[in-house]
């Protein structure tokens, strides 16, 4: 009987476990190149034959699909929060965005459409090819600073696709600062100043939320972490403000902490806990 226990015990801590993937890939026809992304399957993944709400986790700037596993410890965290019972049993994706050029949005000049891809390739071919509750209620969005900017508009774009929404320390910058900031490509665009001042009107967080409509302010379930020496602070608390301006429902944090990934792994537990109040209502 003592041999025949530690004979099993390893599969046991084995069954405990989920599956990570970091280098799977799609092609895209809307940007003409294969795409990678990474993949956590639950522990009981495998064995079970239901389906999983999902979770699309964004990387920041200078990372890749890789970043939130090897970095990110985002196997070790999501095994541990299920294993406790904090976080339900989900399917956590991570896409590359930073592959031709980088960043989530479409270019303004229209020959990179990344938010396009996302959504009308990407996510189609993650929820065929995994055992996906493909409904607004199981699906959820989250990122850190790039991709916490992507997982701001995207929700704000796509509110009927997203039952909540975490931006991590999100670049979140006004629309005259991104338009100054690429004026040099700007000036090599045969684009009217209307066309200009729609897109980065467009891809501005806080003027979105400043002219939401009545009907569309609980769509979403928010909640925005930010450290206070976060060089992107600013941007989050202008967020936070007009987010309370509108009476729009959402949860804000400051902790102790910067830009970097042990500010981020401590807040992927309480990311996964509240997006599992969203999947279980």
């Amino acid at each position: 009987m003592f041999s025949a226990f530690f004979l099993t015990f390893p599969i046991i801590l084995f069954s405990q476990s989920g599956k990570v993937s970091d280098n799977l890939s799609l092609s895209s026809k809307i940007l003409n190149m294969e795409r990678k992304y990474s993949v956590y399957l639950p522990p009981d993944y495998e064995t079970s034959n239901r389906s999983y709400p999902v979770l699309y986790l964004l990387h920041g700037s200078g990372d890749d699909q890789s970043g939130w596993v090897q970095f990110g410890e985002v196997g070790y965290i999501a095994d541990k929060a299920i294993r406790e019972g904090a976080s339900t049993a989900m399917i956590i994706v991570m896409p590359d965005a930073d592959a031709g050029k980088r960043g989530y949005f479409n270019s303004i000049g229209g020959d990179f459409r990344y938010e396009d891809f996302f959504f009308q390739e990407f996510i189609p071919f993650i929820e065929k090819t995994y055992r996906i509750r493909a409904e607004k209620r199981y699906r959820a969005i989250a990122g850190l600073s790039m991709g916490g900017g992507g997982t701001t508009i995207y929700a704000l774009h796509h509110p009927e696709m997203f039952s909540s929404a975490c931006p991590l320390s999100a670049s979140v910058r006004r629309y005259t600062e991104n338009r100054d900031r690429q004026a040099k490509e700007l000036a090599d665009l045969k684009l009217s100043p209307e066309q200009i001042d729609s897109y980065f009107k467009n891809h501005d967080a806080v003027y979105l939320v400043e002219n939401l409509p009545a009907d569309q302010k609980s769509p979403v379930r928010w909640y925005i972490d930010c450290g206070d020496d976060d060089f992107l602070y600013e941007g989050n608390a202008m967020l936070h403000i007009a987010m309370r301006k509108k009476e729009i429902a959402h949860e804000y944090r400051v902790r102790d902490g910067a830009h970097n990934w042990t500010y981020w792994r401590e807040s992927l537990p309480e990311v996964l806990k509240f997006i599992s109040v969203s999947f279980h209502q």
